[in-house]
């Protein structure tokens, strides 16, 4: 039986996840186009629109991992200040090799996002692409963001959740627990790191009950499910 990952549950294994992750930056791009079979790059746009259509002028990208929504951000906003903030420095270097060499300039920070060295109503936007499921604790990261957004901002998270009852949901199961953690291990060499990802999917919240979570912290709510489930969009603005 596999141990329950430590997403949601209000536990300090912060390091275990950190060190996780660094070992697998320099293949974490590739992996999400092979496992995702490109589909990832839409579902960022769909929630790039989102996030950008208050017209923002500063956005935090939190948990931006090698940079890829902060990228996006930045691509279709060229005029807006983009901060993108990770605790792990492997991926924080990837995404600063990526933004030089597409000419975006991006900042690109150390931070925790139970604890953001931000200060209050810093931000106009604030987003989250696949990493809110691995936060420890969800109702303290959401109360971080609500903290550093500006009244009449927007949070936008996307991420998986778990797969739906159904036949498809079946078959995502099978695919997240006996076919991910095997291409992963081999392109990444670090199979216990595709064992907990989608350990982490399975254990995460579902989309009603994050959006549940959202409205309690003060933010009105909305949330729809992108390509049959498999990926969950939800806005949040704070009036």
């Amino acid at each position: 039986m596999t141990t329950r990952p430590p997403v949601g549950d209000k536990q300090d294994k912060g390091r275990a996840v950190q060190a996780m992750f660094a070992s697998i930056a320099p293949r974490y791009d590739l992996l999400n186009r092979v496992l995702s079979l490109g589909v990832d790059r839409l579902w960022r746009r769909e929630a790039a629109r989102e996030a950008l259509a208050l017209n923002p002028q500063r956005l935090l990208d939190v948990a931006t991992g090698t940079g890829d929504f902060a990228l996006e951000l930045k691509a279709r906003a060229p005029q807006a200040e983009v901060v993108g903030t990770d605790f792990v420095p492997e991926m924080l270097n990837r995404a600063r090799e990526k933004a030089r060499a597409r000419h975006l300039d991006l900042r690109l920070e150390e931070g925790d996002a139970l604890d953001l060295p931000y200060p209050d109503s810093a931000f106009d936007a604030v987003t989250c692409a696949f990493g809110f499921r691995n936060f420890a604790d969800y109702e303290r990261g959401l109360a971080e963001m609500w903290r550093v957004l500006a009244p009449g901002g927007r949070v936008v998270i996307l991420d998986f959740p778990p797969p739906r009852p159904g036949l498809f949901g079946r078959v995502f199961r099978f695919y997240f627990r006996q076919v991910l953690p095997r291409i992963g291990a081999w392109v990444s060499g670090n199979a216990g790191a595709y064992t907990y990802l989608p350990e982490s999917t399975l254990a995460f919240l579902p989309p009603e009950r994050l959006a549940g979570l959202m409205h309690a912290t003060g933010f009105r709510t909305r949330s729809r499910l992108l390509t049959f489930g498999i990926a969950a969009l939800h806005v949040g603005d704070k009036l």
